[in-house]
């Protein structure tokens, strides 16, 4: 078998060690590698350098197409970019996949036969990371659901259950609330989940559906949700099947992938001879696995397993009268390697040819729908009296077929006929709409110029525009 070329990095904390451990029981199973090594991290930072990686980094990375990350430290205070995040979305690694798997009775865990996949969107969502400070009491953060983003990663997660002999497929979103970005999320999963009638399918608002999870997560298989809620629920799952500390996760795109822990680099546990390599080790299992080396891959998953049912456990998992040896991250790798060939009596055996090949993910690409300007949002910088006194300074300013015609602060409607009970604050949403069936932009150009003359702060303006008729904004609350 040719050697495959991957780059490695070995982190900060705790990284290098369990890295080390890592890598020595996959190279002793039979893994057929050509390493190449590069610095992340906080060194990295500290030189100056706020995302973290060099230039050269990421011709390694673009070059070989795999990526075995050690946790790495982000250095504390504003400026220092999340490497994670950036790795994620610059080599366009969208499903994050994280198994949540109890190892009961050697893990204590409240979820005996938990076996949970979180199947995470990786690029969008929140983490878009478009922040602004408006005003001085408002600040603004960006969610961006695309189409085909939801497509890949809702027919990954489908795919991804038929390749591995899933049943079933569920997916997190609140679009009661959120009713355009969760709600085209939730809409899609429909339509891509009615071409796999082989698999089940069920939808559950994410805070209930949360609470399930926590309560109850045998009734899960994969959960596939938004990139907030699964980076959040996916380390749930991962502590209520047993440990943080256990779970590996891979980062999946059409041309590169990367695998990791998902836990921290634990600055405190470095250079101590402690820390657990297993979260490592099993994204490492997964990496086996994404090269077509399943067959090594489940020898040193079993030869894991085994090793837990052998009570060889590091500090983080040892439990009195069910762990028999507590051993460092060295020693740890040690035993798993002396049973590499072994497999578990009573945890579930793998036995990753059963797996089948995944087929293609990509987005449909549906006609363009008519797009129409009806009105815009125009938000003010304002604190110069009530919601009643804004609105009779607004009412007579016109352009065009534009009129105001609600008020809101906050999302909720204060004009006209608002509350005087509803909290304000200097931050003014102003729907200015059209009383024809579309608007010029030249209307709202002069319709800001005349605000700006009369001395007010136009912090911000969003189009309004109907898609095949349908609206593509959210009506103001309360009106």
């Amino acid at each position: 078998m040719a050697k495959v070329p991957i780059t490695v990095a070995y982190g900060d904390g705790i990284g290098p060690e369990i890295m080390d451990a890592t890598l020595r029981i996959i190279t002793e199973a039979g893994a057929e590698l050509e390493i190449e090594t590069i610095e992340i991290g906080e060194k990295v930072y500290l030189r100056g350098n706020t995302a973290g990686i060099e230039p050269q980094s990421w011709e390694s990375l673009t070059r070989t197409k795999v990526f075995l990350k050690a946790p790495i430290t982000t250095p504390q205070g504003g400026g220092f970019k999340s490497l994670n995040v950036t790795t994620r979305k610059v080599l366009g690694l969208y499903a994050n996949v994280r198994p949540c798997v109890a190892y009961d009775p050697y893990v204590r865990t409240k979820h005996p036969g938990m076996d949970v996949v979180i199947v995470r969107e990786n690029e969008e969502d929140l983490y878009a990371g478009i922040e602004h400070r408006q005003t001085a009491d408002v600040y603004q953060c960006l969610k961006l659901i695309t189409r085909p983003g939801t497509e890949k990663i809702v027919r990954y997660a489908f795919e991804y259950a038929r390749a591995h002999g899933r049943k079933k497929v569920t997916c997190f979103a609140k679009d009661n609330i959120m009713k355009m970005t969760d709600g085209i999320f939730h809409s899609i999963f429909d339509s891509i989940g009615a071409e796999y009638p082989d698999i089940e399918k069920e939808m559950w608002i994410v805070d209930i559906g949360a609470a399930k999870l926590a309560d109850t997560p045998q009734v899960f298989d994969v959960v596939v949700m938004p990139n907030l809620y699964g980076d959040i629920l996916s380390d749930v799952a991962a502590q209520i099947a047993g440990s943080v500390g256990l779970a590996g996760s891979c980062n999946i795109g059409d041309h590169c992938a990367m695998f990791e822990a998902i836990h921290g680099s634990a600055p405190r546990r470095a250079g101590q001879n402690l820390a657990n390599p297993s979260g490592l080790l099993l994204g490492a299992v997964l990496m086996l696995n994404h090269i077509g080396q399943g067959d090594v891959a489940a020898r040193v998953h079993n030869a894991w397993l085994y090793t837990l049912e052998q009570g060889i456990h590091t500090y983080d998992i040892y439990q009195d009268g069910i762990s028999k040896q507590k051993v460092g991250t060295k020693e740890f790798a040690d035993a798993v390697i002396r049973h590499l060939g072994k497999v578990p009596n009573e945890l579930k055996a793998v036995d990753y040819s059963k797996s089948k090949p995944m087929q293609p993910i990509r987005p449909s690409s549906p006609p363009k729908p008519t797009k129409q300007l009806v009105g815009v949002d125009i938000f003010l910088d304002w604190s110069a009296g009530k919601p009643n006194d804004l609105g009779t300074l607004l009412t007579p300013i016109t352009a065009g077929n534009l009129k105001l015609n609600v008020i809101s602060n906050r999302g909720v409607k204060v004009f006209p006929g608002g509350l005087t009970e509803t909290f304000c604050v200097d931050h003014w949403r102003c729907r200015f709409m059209a009383d024809g069936n579309s608007v010029q932009p030249t209307h709202i150009v002069e319709l800001m110029q005349k605000l700006i003359s009369q001395g007010f702060d136009v912090i911000k303006t969003e189009n309004l525009y109907t898609f095949n008729g349908e609206n593509g904004f959210s009506a103001v609350q309360g009106h």
